[in-house]
């Protein structure tokens, strides 16, 4: 087993074609390690090289709905009335603190992501 640090674009694919022909190793066996090995490699050149942003307020509201089948209704409750919901999400007015102390609970979503700053449409 020779591995080799992961420094340019070209060792990262060389990399991942790697990991794809020993990913179903035998665990215990010597390309099994090497597969661990690679795959930390691989997932620190990734984070470093192609980091993943995450998404602002309302689109993390939207795909938390999505993956719970929410609708806009289904939010009433947190945030205050349809029409409320309505201009939430549509970016006319932002969240207030007691929304996103609701949100939090109701979408299980870190507070953290809720009160980042986002732009109103006008």
């Amino acid at each position: 087993m020779k591995i080799e640090p992961i420094k340019t674009k070209s060792d990262y694919q060389k990399a991942l074609k790697r990991l794809e022909v020993i990913f179903d190793a035998e665990i215990g066996t010597q390309e099994s390690d090497e597969a661990d090995i690679l795959g930390l490699m691989i997932d620190d050149f990734e984070k470093k090289h192609y980091p993943i942003e995450a998404p602002d307020p309302i689109e993390a509201i939207k795909i938390r709905m999505e993956e719970m089948q929410l609708k806009q209704v289904d939010l009433v409750t947190e945030i205050g009335g349809k029409s409320r919901v309505s201009e939430i999400l549509n970016r006319k007015r932002k969240l207030t603190v007691e929304m996103i102390r609701n949100l939090t609970t109701r979408l299980n979503l870190s507070a953290g992501l809720l009160i980042h700053d986002y732009q109103l449409t006008r």
